[in-house]
């Protein structure tokens, strides 16, 4: 695979995703204010900086490959085309994702006033079905544009995920009680559970 056809690969996944993205966080949208802070300051001042130099890395590549190649890496075909189809599941799961939770989407650890505990579609398997398909797009797009940038950037910003989700589940413990104490026994906090 070249270069130049990862790029097309990735800005075909670029132009199904974004627009999907940008419509659910639209509809979404509500005047309420979302205190961030209960993030933590460490969670805070690291994530959206990380996720944004990954995201400055991976738009780079889509603009003209060669941008990035101070941090190309050699991967055989067949490692780039494999990247191709975890980001196209990355993708498809994103869109379940966003679909499932209508208007209880948020940036933030912290759920709107009239936030419901939902179960259904993707959160039936796993508890954080978005944190999932970041991790598989990081290491989709990584295959498919064969960069270290966005390996090292995605992966920092995904263990910034992985610290903030226990702040996440506490606030959904308070606010949902042992309804969410229940689901979250039954059901994988990223991959799905083997037995219960």
């Amino acid at each position: 695979m070249t270069d130049d056809l990862a790029r097309i690969i990735l800005v075909v996944g670029f132009a199904v995703v974004m627009p999907v993205g940008f419509y659910h966080r639209v509809r979404s949208h509500t005047d309420e204010r979302l205190d961030r802070r209960q993030e933590g300051w460490l969670i805070l001042l690291c994530l959206r900086p990380l996720a944004l130099a990954f995201m400055a890395g991976l738009v780079a590549f889509l603009i003209d490959p060669s941008w990035m190649a101070w941090a190309s890496f050699q991967l055989p075909n067949w490692a780039r085309w494999c990247g191709v189809g975890l980001a196209g599941g990355a993708s498809a799961l994103l869109i379940w994702t966003f679909r499932s939770l209508g208007h209880n989407l948020t940036d933030t650890v912290v759920t709107r006033r009239n936030a419901t505990l939902v179960t259904h579609g993707p959160y039936r398997w796993v508890r954080h079905p978005f944190y999932l398909a970041f991790a598989m797009a990081v290491i989709g797009n990584t295959l498919v544009a064969a960069n270290g940038f966005l390996a090292i950037t995605g992966i920092a910003a995904f263990l910034v995920i992985v610290a903030r989700t226990s702040i996440e589940e506490r606030k959904l413990i308070e606010r949902f009680g042992p309804d969410y104490a229940e689901y979250a026994e039954r059901t994988g906090r990223f991959l799905p559970r083997i037995s219960r």
